[in-house]
């Protein structure tokens, strides 16, 4: 994240909703909330013209849902980073958001601090998943075909330095970069690297397929 302010657009169709993110993304000095939409359509034409860093997609929204939304946003002003806010109930939509190019998964229950994080680490290109949530898609799609796709991905991870297999264990829990260093004793910026390096030894996209694969690997 660098110095600048981060500029954010909140989709929700809930005013109460978007009343709350607001207050909390506004308490942070670094990020400034530039507009508000009540459903996906609003979404996508407030990105059009207020260009910010970070979009805020409720999926369950009228005249057109997040996720339609999402790929609207992804055509038409793909330098736009767009954090899902879901809940737990909405599993199967983690996999369509995250082939959409969503930027990461946020649950509405999330603490304060977490929608402050997220929103960050999005402006700074990372993917995001709240740990809650990528532990739950991790579990849903490791089931099938387990062995096969844990013969292969032992093969990958075997090529990684034993500090990087115990960074990528840490992603298959779903920690931070934070957390992930508080654990290992490693400033963030020095996680952030190994996840980088990682990200592109394994040939994954983000984080979220890493983890997967973490969990394919049996670390």
């Amino acid at each position: 994240m660098t110095a600048e302010v981060i500029r954010v657009v909140i989709a929700d169709d809930e005013p109460l909703i978007r009343a709350g993110i607001r207050m909390i993304l506004t308490s942070a000095p670094d990020i400034e909330v530039v507009a508000e939409a009540a459903n996906g359509r609003e979404a996508v034409e407030l990105a059009r013209s207020h260009g910010p860093d970070v979009m805020l997609l409720d999926i369950q929204m009228p005249v057109m849902d997040g996720l339609t939304a999402l790929g609207e946003l992804r055509r038409a002003v793909p330098e736009v980073r767009a954090l899902i806010l879901t809940t737990f109930g909405e599993k199967e939509n983690v996999l369509r958001a995250l082939g959409e190019g969503g930027a990461g998964f946020l649950l509405k229950d999330s603490a304060p601090g977490e929608l402050i994080g997220a929103v960050r680490a999005a402006a700074a290109g990372d993917a995001y998943l709240s740990p809650g949530a990528t532990r739950h898609v991790v579990d849903q799609l490791a089931s099938g075909k387990a062995a096969v796709r844990g013969e292969v991905a032992r093969r990958q991870v075997a090529e990684l330095s034993e500090r990087e297999r115990g960074v990528l264990a840490l992603l298959g829990e779903g920690l931070s970069n934070a957390d992930a260093g508080r654990r290992l004793h490693m400033s963030e910026a020095t996680v952030k690297t190994y996840v980088s390096r990682i990200l592109a030894k394994l040939d994954c996209e983000n984080r979220v397929q890493a983890a997967l694969l973490a969990r394919d690997a049996g670390l």
